[in-house]
């Protein structure tokens, strides 16, 4: 029996999301989340999608799950419940999405104990996300220690980024001591999504040039040329470009010397600001993107502004992104705002027909989860919405490196 399955396993600071993938036919055996790990009220949520199992739908557990180690034992005695657990000689991996891989990680990575260590040594680089990507690791290893396990960067896609673009302009002595420079994330989005948009309009990748908007509460621009990143919006940390649901994106770094010398904030009061109570959260309260439009439609000037910030930031990178590739075949919209609000994916194109972008207002409006075109017939660059699947993305990396 041929070993195909993959287990893709995401952990945050205090959950775990995970899927289990048939290689063969890129097909979902089970998917499922642990929330609020530590907590009296943990959570996990199952669904068998294959096997006996699945014709019960959704199983749900509520109650104390102490630590990750706790998490993935749990969800192990789902799998194992549905005939997929993890003893099973059909899996072949387990894939990790690891969010920071520094210079040296550019690519998916086996993880041994020197790999491990490196990645323990970038947390200063992620200090919210490398450390639960650690520890779901080292539990990871412990259930299954003869298990090939995978790193997947998010960072990784970007790596590519040409040496000027990555560089910020600051003194080279002191960004080579700290590691500073533009590292990127959402990488597994951005290459499935570019390479999905290729495959939409039916080229190779190598010939399409394509710019990718991930819209989610976390949000992302990349320049993509034949399948390659040349540029994308987030820096050092994910704080970096793009108005976000909670973090500013693009400002003067001197807004946090003025914070500190003239508002008295500490460093670390000055961080969770731009991180957490900024954005769309920060200029109207809300967010959610379908609350903010909800606002807005009903005349709300907070939210009115707030939205308008959110887009008028999106066309400048639409723009600088159009200048940086020369010829941009496509401007392809995913991850959850981008995949679902309309009216932020009209409120981008509008006024950019003369970027070669126009919309079919009622093929944006229609609602679906497949890929398509929502560009008229006659724009230059095709506008398009492609659903992202980061953790297909990683178990087919994880899959390659494996069976290579």
């Amino acid at each position: 029996m041929t070993a195909s399955r993959v287990l893709v396993l995401n952990s945050g600071s205090s959950s775990v999301k995970y899927q289990l993938l048939d290689m063969v036919d890129s097909r979902r055996l089970a998917v499922g989340l642990v929330e609020r790990i530590g907590e009296e009220t943990s959570r996990l949520v199952h669904e068998p999608l294959t096997g006996p199992g699945a014709a019960g739908g959704k199983r749900e557990r509520v109650g104390a799950i102490a630590d990750h180690e706790a998490a993935l034992r749990a969800v192990a005695e789902e799998l194992d419940a549905d005939g997929l657990g993890l003893d099973s000689p059909e899996l072949a991996a387990v894939g990790h999405r690891v969010v920071h891989g520094g210079t040296r990680f550019t690519r998916p990575t086996v993880i041994d104990d020197e790999v491990l260590a490196e990645i323990r040594s970038l947390i200063p680089l992620a200090p919210l996300h490398n450390p639960a990507n650690v520890t779901g690791i080292e539990v990871a290893r412990s259930l299954r220690a003869d298990l090939p396990q995978v790193a997947v960067f998010d960072t990784a896609f970007h790596s590519t980024m040409p040496e000027h673009v990555a560089r910020y302009a600051i003194d080279a002595e002191t960004a080579d001591k700290y590691s500073i420079r533009r590292y990127g994330f959402h990488g597994t989005s951005h290459a499935y999504v570019s390479r999905a948009t290729a495959e939409l309009l039916g080229r190779p990748v190598e010939d399409v040039n394509v710019i990718v908007l991930h819209l989610g509460n976390g949000a992302s621009a990349s320049a993509v040329r034949g399948g390659v990143c040349v540029e994308t919006s987030m820096g050092l940390t994910p704080l970096e470009g793009l108005v976000m649901g909670t973090r500013s994106g693009d400002l003067d770094p001197a807004v946090i010397f003025h914070l500190a010398r003239v508002g008295g904030l500490s460093v670390d009061e000055i961080d969770s600001l731009l991180n957490k109570k900024s954005g769309l959260l920060g200029m109207c309260g809300d967010n959610d993107m379908r609350e903010v439009l909800r606002r807005a439609g009903e005349g709300d000037e907070a939210a009115t502004t707030a939205f308008a910030a959110y887009v008028h930031r999106l066309k400048k990178y639409i723009g600088a992104y159009s200048a940086v590739l020369g010829r941009v075949d496509a401007v392809t919209f995913t991850a959850g705002v981008g995949e679902n609000a309309h009216q932020v994916r009209e409120a981008a194109v509008d006024g950019l027909a003369e970027l070669g972008l126009a919309l079919d207002l009622e093929a944006n409006a229609a609602r679906s989860s497949e890929p398509r075109l929502i560009s008229t017939e006659y724009a230059r660059v095709a506008v398009a919405v492609v659903p992202t699947d980061e953790e297909l993305e990683i178990a087919a990396q994880t899959y390659a490196l494996v069976t290579q």
